[in-house]
């Protein structure tokens, strides 16, 4: 979460007297944060390793991976990290709606703006779910990558992303083996940006998210469906 008076740093950051970063106040904040998250992990393991994660992501690493990130947390393989994303029990549906309610209380606004962009990661293989070559922003061209559509919550005191649905494209919901070797669930079907953008939108607004506009760029704003299903929600 990042605020323009630089006062909240993803979870949250203490100032202490002197003007710096008050490192117990930190992880009191952080603790409090993650023992939010924590009925939604069953077992112990994970919910620490979700933590240890989440200490990293935040930290001043130049280049976050699940090696870099093990190595931060003096793990000497990645083995845990990869476990947690890919094979833990732990409900990540959860824990976006926590982290949304977070977001809410912090930055709430009835003035809010929802904002509806996407983004790539580049890829080398073709195993990665959802991954093809497709436009993608983040290099600017035509490349191998998975694509994913992002809410972001933004008020004048700040903003965060607070939800995201990976972009499947149709080469893959049409191929039901390959789905089910990269682990996609078998009722997930082929949906455009605008419709992940309308799931996402709808799921903050049902939610309780107070907001007034949604700002998107052509490929949403210029979509009938998702500009009508506002119009009736009164939104911006």
């Amino acid at each position: 979460m990042w605020t323009t008076q630089d006062q909240v740093v993803a979870a949250a950051v203490i100032v202490d007297a002197a003007g710096g970063v008050d490192p117990v106040g930190w992880q009191e904040k952080l603790d409090g944060l993650m023992a939010r998250v924590a009925k939604r992990f069953g077992r112990v393991e994970p919910r620490r390793r979700a933590r240890s994660f989440v200490e990293r992501l935040l930290s001043d690493l130049p280049r976050k991976n699940c090696w870099t990130i093990a190595e931060h947390a003096g793990d000497a393989t990645p083995d845990g990290m990869q476990h947690l994303l890919s094979r833990a029990v732990w409900d990540a549906d959860e824990v976006r709606d926590d982290v949304r309610d977070v977001a809410v209380e912090q930055l709430g606004d009835t003035d809010a703006m929802l904002v509806v962009d996407e983004t790539g990661d580049v890829k080398k293989g073709t195993c990665s779910a959802g991954v093809r070559r497709q436009y993608t922003g983040t290099a600017g061209r035509i490349e191998n990558a998975q694509v994913g559509v992002f809410l972001t919550y933004a008020t004048t005191i700040g903003h965060t992303l607070i939800d995201r649905e990976l972009y499947l494209p149709r080469v893959w919901a049409d191929d039901p083996d390959r789905c089910a070797e990269a682990g996609i669930p078998a009722d997930i079907e082929f949906a455009t940006k605008p419709e992940l953008a309308a799931l996402m939108l709808g799921r903050a607004l049902d939610g309780g998210v107070p907001a007034r506009w949604v700002a998107a760029d052509e490929v949403y704003g210029g979509n009938p469906v998702l500009r009508a299903g506002l119009e009736r929600r009164r939104v911006g």
